[in-house]
């Protein structure tokens, strides 16, 4: 019998199984004692579901659930249950998972009439049907032209539109019995191994509600998200009058056309209009004194900050800017990450709170201050020399993490301040069936603005990535409904405008290192869009904060 190595990174083994062997296989010969099961396993530091064939040796680790990695696959595979229910019950039916609000995924089903609340039971009986029937889910590799005309004679062109562009000989796709669908990375390996999930009618459509990933065996809390809704719908209806919606449409367009520029005008300027009517809602108040910007790592919170003042100036309003970084704490004073780790400087504790208010209150009230000034390199908190009274035409600009923490002004009455929520809300989708998250959209501008502007490689910046959002979860977006007003900074053909610049630095991160099965699916990802070309791009665009050449000074 031949044999192949397996170094099991779990319980640190190394052992010798059957040539061909699938990863499932594998973990229960090797039974490496994980608290919850695998979903997947990284081979040699790529994502691999537990149906993969090893045919050499491998270094393997086990993943579960709780992991970025294993959470997508599984959520990857209810996808492909609700798609297979929807199409049992509703054959002419057409589903559509369009984005994540209220910890779940809102989907749109297209049925001719309205949902009822019976659709979405019949929805979730099925479902737990197919669960049930502890069907396998088997993955298939074919010709692409034959995988492309199966998708076509289902009616599915969004997935016909994106096959067709990628310019394959083979594709892969998946089955539950004799149901296809498509996804861009592995799902799990049987029906009932889905073992917790919900779904609930929301607004127009369903919301599918997935486990927490901190605690698996409870479903993530459903909280009202009716602002980020919105702005979700919004931007589909921009891209619906631009019947662009999918990253399949987006090749189309970018390849029967002999220029972008027009799309890429009119999404500038629906956003530009969008910023002008936040400001008119500002200047409407009348009392406002303070604007507060805020959103999470790579959201474009300068950029829109710098357009968002440039409106304002348009109402008669006269915008003053102040950092938040310069109210930081003296280095030994900031609170440390959980366990007594690294100093925490996503914390609202590592400002110096009484003092921004103190400094706020006084300005509202015409009185002169004088500004800190951070001192990064010793970590001490200095006085700046700089002072500002406020005149009484001039608003407060601010922009920070922390900007719609109602601990942050708590001194300053509400009626004088306005919160703005901006982030990269991404709403275009691969295809109907695969949405894109919208933490990789700020993530691939991390890396590109790292690796261009702080010197660090896509691997540091993938390094840190996992911190970075544990800080976000705990003080932004607990606080994002708080917004008076939110922008999202996504652009429709933004992903296809970074690919290049992106591509070039995740290329970089070496196999051998924990970072690479990010690397590698971004890269993966990425190879789905075709590019346009950077110059298109003009100078005053959100974008250019992470390309480079941008009109506004940072």
């Amino acid at each position: 019998m031949k044999t192949v190595e397996i170094r099991c990174k779990n319980n640190k083994k190394n052992s010798k199984h059957e040539i061909g062997s699938t990863l499932s296989d594998i973990f229960f010969e090797i039974n490496p004692k994980m608290t919850l099961p695998p979903v997947a396993a990284k081979v040699n530091n790529e994502i691999m579901g537990l149906g993969y064939r090893v045919f050499g040796n491998k270094t393997v680790e086990f993943i579960d659930i709780t992991s970025q990695e294993g959470y997508r696959v599984y959520t990857r595979t209810l996808f492909f249950i609700l798609s297979k229910a929807v199409n049992d019950l509703f054959p002419e039916g057409h589903l559509k998972i369009e984005f994540p609000v209220s910890n779940g995924y809102f989907c749109q089903l297209l049925i001719g009439r309205s949902i009822t609340e019976d659709d979405v039971k019949a929805i979730r009986r099925q479902m737990d049907d197919i669960i049930a029937s502890s069907t396998p889910i088997v993955r298939h590799q074919r010709p692409a032209e034959e995988v492309i005309e199966m998708f076509r004679e289902k009616g599915d062109n969004s997935k016909v539109l994106l096959l067709e562009s990628l310019g394959r000989i083979y594709l892969n796709y998946q089955t539950i019995d004799s149901y296809s669908d498509y996804f861009y990375g592995p799902t799990l390996t049987n029906t009932q191994e889905i073992t917790l999930y919900g779904l609930d009618a929301y607004y127009d459509g369903l919301l599918l509600r997935v486990p927490s990933r901190k605690n698996p065996e409870v479903l993530g809390e459903c909280i009202r998200q009716d602002k980020m809704y919105e702005v979700f719908k919004q931007f589909h209806s921009w891209q619906d009058m631009m019947e662009i919606s999918t990253i399949g449409a987006l090749n189309d367009f970018i390849t029967k056309e002999t220029s972008t520029t027009e799309m890429i005008c009119l999404f500038e300027t629906l956003q530009d209009k969008h910023l002008s009517r936040i400001a008119d809602q500002i200047a409407g108040r009348g009392k406002v004194r303070v604007v507060l910007i805020a959103g999470p790592s790579s959201s474009g919170k300068t950029t829109t900050c710098k357009r968002l003042s440039i409106q304002m100036l348009t109402n008669g309003m006269k915008p003053v800017g102040i950092s938040l970084d310069d109210y930081f704490v003296d280095r030994e004073k900031t609170p440390r990450q959980e366990g007594g780790g690294d100093y925490d400087y996503e914390s609202l504790y590592a400002l110096n709170l009484p003092l921004f208010n103190q400094q706020l209150t006084a300005l509202i009230n015409g009185e002169e201050v004088e500004l800190p000034r951070y001192n990064f390199i010793e970590g001490k908190s200095e006085m700046s020399g700089k002072k500002l009274r406020l005149n009484p035409d001039q608003v407060l600009v601010i922009e920070g993490i922390h900007a719609l923490n109602p601990e942050l002004t708590s001194s300053i009455p509400n009626d004088q301040i306005f919160r703005v929520y901006a982030s990269a809300l991404t709403s275009i989708m691969l295809d109907d069936h695969n949405y894109i998250p919208t933490t990789d959209n700020r993530l691939l501008r991390r890396i590109i603005r790292d690796y261009k502007y702080r010197g660090n490689t896509a691997q540091m910046t993938l390094s840190r990535w996992p911190s970075v959002r544990a800080g976000e979860d705990k003080w932004i977006f607990p606080y994002q409904e708080n917004a008076d007003a939110m922008f999202n900074t996504a652009m429709l053909f933004e992903l296809a405008v970074i690919k290049n610049q992106a591509m070039q630095a995740l290329e970089e991160v070496p196999q051998n290192c924990p970072e690479y099965s990010e690397a590698k699916r971004l890269i993966d990802f990425l190879r789905y869009i075709k590019p346009i070309p950077e110059a298109n791009i003009p100078p005053f665009s959100l974008l250019r904060e992470f390309l480079g050449g941008s009109s506004f000074t940072y």
